[in-house]
């Protein structure tokens, strides 16, 4: 079948696939997601690589793998985001997002080689506003607790200014995206529209009727902004009914973002875009709200509910069906440029997803890796899950980059990374001749914010297809040395820095 030349990727931040109607999910309503998803190629093994946020779009827009070189950071000098390609063949790129990460610190150029794009204010850390609307009682926004007590909030002034539904980021991400459907996309031949949505990630704020949705009996300030926790209940860090309060909160904003991406999908019913563009709908990741008494986003494994996400594309003339094989978020980059005939011209790590959907291909890769920089690397072959942790004390551990940025925290503006000193060198990333600051770090130096507060010598193994829930750990069996081979392969085929195996302290690092 001919390939369509238009494409628009939907990606909802921290989207949980377990709560998804379409893969199961029966605690909230998603309606609109379960409607594209009859139309699609549901995939079931679709997982995690870079994480969090920002290295999870470099894996997206970029296609290759970061974590095991740098955090969270910009796109580098040595590769090109699709978007790059796409804006020299003359298609024209859109992007519409109300992503704060996408225009600060460390993710300050993933928009710039769009070739258009709009950015709706107000979400999370966006600093769009610099007091409160002394007008906002009575608007729609509900008494909220702050994130922290003691700090200014951006979103704490943001929210003061919604006076209607339609005034919250997600609903005004989403009607932007249904008009720029309706009064620009078929004016163009071919187009790849990127909508980064916010929502449904933290913080959990809707207005009535959503607030009330899941529960109508809470009295007290709402909890929006969810702890960043393990043990969070047996620790006292919220109470159970906390907990519940603010799952539901997530719920309520879940189910509000599926009715506004009502509006994408009726814009393309009624234009009939169906016929003749590619529509995906992915993540970044998911976000723990209770499972394991975790919360947030914490310094754990990717566990099922984070690091087992959604993915549904809906091609022109491929009947809807689930797709079983083993993918990851750097597929998505090589499958836009299958579909647009891009070669890149940086090394990148995915494996196009067209021969599955397309020519029912029965197998797309043999594992997949994840992880965040300084943190655990996790693998998996389609049945076991294997994440190893750092030895000893993490070390050696460098960082490769030319741009030299990373997630700034807003709240505490003095913890920045810090800038590269004597011991740094130039090397080469993998199949590039554009020379790169390394920076190696040591014990006792500031590491940048994702890789602060991991744990050492902690490896998890698990057999996904028999104890979904991860409670079984089977460290110290057989298949421990089979997956240690894996990952090694693995590590060797994407050319990582061989200190990583020193610090996970595999065998070819000892």
């Amino acid at each position: 079948m001919p390939k369509p030349q238009r494409a628009i990727v939907l990606l909802l931040d921290s989207l949980n696939r377990h709560m998804l109607g379409c893969y199961g999910g029966q605690e909230f309503s998603t309606p609109n997601i379960d409607r594209l998803a009859k139309r699609s190629q549901v995939f079931t093994n679709h997982y995690t690589g870079s994480l969090p946020c920002m290295p999870a779009r470099h894996d997206i827009l970029c296609g290759a793998l970061d974590f095991l070189w740098k955090p969270w950071g910009s796109v580098e000098l040595w590769e090109r985001p699709i978007t790059y390609d796409l804006k020299r063949q003359g298609i024209v790129t859109k992007l519409v997002t109300d992503h704060p990460h996408l225009f600060e610190t460390g993710g300050e150029n993933y928009h710039t080689d769009f070739f258009a794009w709009d950015y709706l204010r107000g979400h999370e850390s966006d600093p769009w506003r610099t007091r409160v609307d002394p007008s906002w009682q009575g608007a729609p926004t509900m008494p909220a607790a702050t994130k922290y007590p003691d700090k200014a909030s951006a979103y704490d002034l943001s929210r003061t200014y919604f006076r209607e539904e339609q005034d919250y980021p997600g609903p005004k991400t989403m009607q932007a995206t249904a008009d720029w459907l309706k009064d620009h996309g078929r004016h163009h031949e071919s187009f790849l529209l990127f909508v980064d949505e916010f929502d449904p990630h933290e913080p959990f704020d809707t207005p009535e009727p959503w607030a009330s949705l899941y529960e109508d009996d809470w009295a007290d300030e709402r909890i929006i902004w969810p702890p960043y926790a393990t043990d969070t209940i047996a620790n006292g860090v919220i109470s159970a009914r906390q907990a519940k309060h603010i799952r539901n909160n997530y719920g309520a904003k879940l189910s509000m973002i599926d009715h506004w991406l009502g509006r994408v999908l009726d814009i393309l019913d009624t234009e009939n875009y169906w016929q003749d563009t590619m529509v995906i709908l992915c993540t970044d990741h998911g976000h723990y709200l209770g499972e394991k008494d975790i919360f947030g986003k914490p310094r754990v494994m990717q566990y099922e509910p984070l690091g087992h996400t959604p993915l549904m594309i809906a091609y022109p003339g491929a009947a809807p069906k689930p797709i079983n094989q083993l993918t990851t978020n750097v597929d998505l980059y090589a499958t836009l440029a299958d579909l647009f005939d891009v070669t890149p011209n940086h090394k990148t790590h995915g494996v196009s997803l067209l021969p599955a959907i397309t020519a029912n291909q029965k197998s797309t890769r043999d594992w997949a890796l994840g992880g965040i920089f300084g943190n655990w690397v996790q693998i998996q072959d389609g049945r076991y899950k294997y994440a190893r942790a750092p030895v000893g004390d993490n070390f050696p551990l460098s960082m490769w980059s030319n741009r030299w940025s990373t997630m700034p925290v807003p709240y505490y503006p003095g913890l920045r990374l810090p800038e590269p000193d004597a011991r740094a060198y130039l090397d080469y990333m993998p199949g590039s001749k554009i020379p790169v600051i390394r920076q190696p770090f040591q014990s006792g130096d500031m590491l940048p914010f994702w890789s602060l507060g991991g744990s050492t010598d902690d490896h998890y193994l698990f057999d996904i297809e028999n104890d979904p829930e991860e409670s079984e750990n089977l460290i110290g069996t057989a298949q421990e040395s089979r997956m240690i081979d894996l990952l090694e392969t693995a590590l060797h085929e994407i050319e990582a820095p061989k200190e990583q195996a020193q610090r996970l302290g595999l065998p070819s690092g000892r």
